[in-house]
């Protein structure tokens, strides 16, 4: 009797938390699914079937198309700089450099800033001013005497939102470099000893025994750098405002909900954020959960 008296106590102390989920979460979830598939455009709720009209009128979207090509390049940029900037980094704090805690912390402090105020820093930096009127970067590259290096940044025709990804691997690429080091640490001295009796010069012990074994870190990291990217939204409006070259699915849904009061087609940018996050994340989940039930 005690035990199942326990286990009604145990139900009964989660269960708010189960219903705050439901309604909070999955609630909201379905209330949106159900908004997007509807006429509503206005302030007064307008709940008329519409079907997949939203959706379809969204891929036939010129501005979703820039929006897709955007999140892609930000997404490859991103991803790809922060994990091989945090690998690097890991790798020469794994050498036992002197002030190993200083500089950990110091990669690791832009973390700590939100998007909006690494926005505002690297706007000043990213100035795409000419002439007389260099700052930040240009300046810096002008004083070095490196003139082939000033750019226009973000206002680049095409691969501007290129630039935006330079800020978000500054501010990101502490924590991979947090999660790697990490990973390395955990890496048995023996087998590196091992490979190295053997013959193999430190680029073999990396490329056939390091990097196999942090595979599983480097999944981790491609997953939560490539949802982040997927729904930036602040660090594109701190650095350049709404501007269509830069234009993004998160801004467009902001734009068309808040601004055009076009709440379907609203619900429905922010339903196909929800899928292309859940590709990245469910894959990951099960994969984790697979891998914690075999040991």
């Amino acid at each position: 009797m005690s035990r199942d008296k326990d286990r009604y106590l145990s139900i009964l102390l989660i269960s708010p938390s189960i219903l705050a989920v439901l309604i909070f979460i999955y609630g909201f979830i379905a209330w949106s699914v159900r908004v997007s598939l509807s006429e509503w455009k206005g302030l007064n709720p307008d709940y008329t079937w519409a079907g997949l009209k939203n959706y379809i009128n969204l891929f036939s979207d010129p501005r979703f198309h820039v929006d897709i090509r955007n999140t892609l390049i930000f997404t490859g940029v991103f991803v790809v700089g922060s994990i091989l900037l945090g690998f690097f980094l890991a790798v020469m704090l794994d050498q036992g450099l002197k002030g190993e805690g200083f500089f950990r912390s110091l990669f690791l402090f832009p973390m700590a800033i939100s998007y909006i105020v690494t926005g505002v820093v690297w706007r000043w930096l990213m100035n795409p001013a000419e002439g007389d009127r260099l700052s930040g970067f240009n300046l810096l590259f002008s004083y070095l005497h490196l003139d082939f290096l000033i750019n226009k940044w973000h206002t680049t025709e095409n691969w501007g939102i290129a630039a935006i990804a330079l800020a978000a691997i500054w501010q990101m690429s502490g924590y991979t470099m947090a999660i790697y080091l990490a990973g390395l640490r955990s890496i048995p001295d023996e087998l590196r000893e091992a490979a190295r009796i053997d013959g193999a010069n430190e680029l073999q012990i990396y490329r056939h025994i390091i990097l196999p074994l942090l595979s599983p870190v480097t999944l981790s990291a491609l997953i939560i750098l490539g949802h982040m990217s997927l729904k930036v939204f602040d660090l594109i409006i701190a650095v350049a405002g709404k501007q269509l070259p830069l234009d993004v699915p998160a801004i467009y849904m902001w734009q068309t909900t808040f601004d055009g009061l076009f709440y379907g087609r609203g619900a429905a940018i922010g339903i196909l954020l929800l899928v292309s996050v859940a590709v990245l994340i469910i894959p990951y989940i099960r994969y984790t959960l697979k891998t914690e039930t075999q040991q």
